[in-house]
């Protein structure tokens, strides 16, 4: 087994959440780490003196299961190797392969001393069945890419490397783990991330929806990919894609709008995508429409449309989102009168406004960047943050950061 490369805050809230009784639900996009982590959690039993007896570990995607389709056959296989004594810890990888998993789940809890974590690289594993059988039953632990902090971990560099090239190649390839093997050989990586990509689009989204059209979906997530961090609709992308002939609108019905509108529910659903809703700063309210949406990792967005300097802006705001999301903020685009901040990222007990812009250097920018924080009538904190490094940290007291201080912070 290759050597585990630790995921510490992950782990954590594994060992937070151990012999509590709630099931231990760890979800994100394929190979962003779920399988290592869980096998991280194995060893940590082990190392704290669990007996292998009282640990099972199934990964469900492995053909050594294949007999066990559905929730019958894997309660049996499961029951008959429980421990009698003390607590078994079951841990099972990719349970979306088993039919109705979730009653044998629930029958597991009610039947035996035992402590459950599964993984999942689908939102259906939370879909209805299951939410309404487990309701306040299990905790929810997602999953993402390596954040920047993780990256530098992650990787050797050369001592020569200084820390915005380091930045730079995080901009370029993303934070999936598996590129760590490739040593920042760009055709190498993009290969990787395309098998990545293409196993999420057939397995997870294709094979279970077989009236989705490919064509129609790949058009959908490039045109996604190339408005990242853009406020849009579905009936505006419609719309567009209409114009470029690729969706029929049938005698002026907008089925386009549906149509996108439930393909990016399945890129939602396979983690591909993420959406932020808007929220009024002023009357303190979600709105229903116009939100953005983000990708989950930078490098598949490269990898699809080609790395362009271009766009650093909304790569630095992706990068951005996904760090907040990280932090454990809820986090929403903010409507301030006719003006737009970024994000409104939110704890229960903190709350926090932030601009994101390449520089902060020209009168325009910095005027454009601090109107809408200036317009926000509260006292929680403030931020611009910007690839600069300046000596002023502050402009009326909203302050201004180095992106990647902030991200290492």
């Amino acid at each position: 087994m290759p050597k585990l490369i630790n995921r510490p805050e992950y782990l954590k809230q594994l060992i937070q959440n151990k012999d509590v009784d709630l099931v231990k639900i760890v979800t994100g996009i394929r190979r962003c780490g779920k399988s290592s982590l869980l096998d991280l959690f194995h060893q940590y039993l082990t190392d704290n003196g669990v007996a292998d007896s009282n640990i099972i570990h199934m990964n469900m995607e492995s053909l050594r299961y294949r007999d066990i389709t559905n929730y019958l056959t894997f309660y049996d296989y499961v029951s008959e190797r429980i421990s009698k004594e003390g607590k078994t810890y079951l841990i099972f990888d990719e349970l979306q392969a088993v039919e109705h998993w979730e009653k044998a789940i629930e029958s597991f809890r009610l039947d035996f001393d035992v402590d459950i974590y599964i993984t999942g690289s689908n939102a259906y594993l939370l879909s209805t069945e299951f939410s309404t059988l487990l309701s306040g039953r299990y905790v929810e632990i997602r999953m993402l890419p390596l954040s920047f902090k993780e990256f530098l971990t992650f990787y050797e560099f050369d001592k020569s490397v200084t820390m915005d090239e380091k930045f730079q190649r995080y901009l370029q390839f993303g934070g999936m783990p598996i590129l760590k093997e490739y040593k920042f050989d760009v055709a190498r990586i993009n290969q990787a991330l395309d098998g990545i990509y293409s196993t999420v689009v057939l397995r997870d989204i294709l094979q279970k929806n077989n009236q989705v059209d490919q064509t129609m979906l790949q058009k959908i997530i490039l045109f996604l990919c190339s408005n990242i961090g853009s406020i849009t609709s579905p009936n505006k992308i419609g719309n567009i894609l209409s114009d470029e002939g690729d969706i029929q609108n049938l005698k002026g019905k907008n089925v386009a709008g549906k149509t996108v509108e439930k393909y990016i529910s399945l890129l939602r659903n396979a983690y591909v995508f993420l959406y932020v809703g808007r929220y009024d700063v002023k009357g303190k309210q979600l709105l229903k429409t116009l939100g953005k949406i983000y990708i989950i990792d930078i490098g598949f967005r490269n990898m699809l449309l080609g790395y362009r300097d271009a766009d650093r802006g909304h790569i630095l705001e992706n990068i951005v989102f996904l760090e907040l999301i990280r932090r454990d903020y809820r986090v929403y685009i903010g409507k301030v009168g006719e003006t737009e901040v970024d994000f409104v990222a939110e704890k229960p007990d903190d709350k926090l406004y932030i601009q994101v812009t390449e520089s902060m250097q020209s009168p325009e920018t910095r005027e454009r960047e601090l109107r809408p924080l200036r317009m926000i009538p509260d006292n929680y904190e403030k931020i611009v943050l910007s690839m600069d490094r300046s000596f002023i940290k502050s402009y009326d007291g909203i302050k201004s950061l180095n992106l990647i201080d902030w991200l290492l912070s």
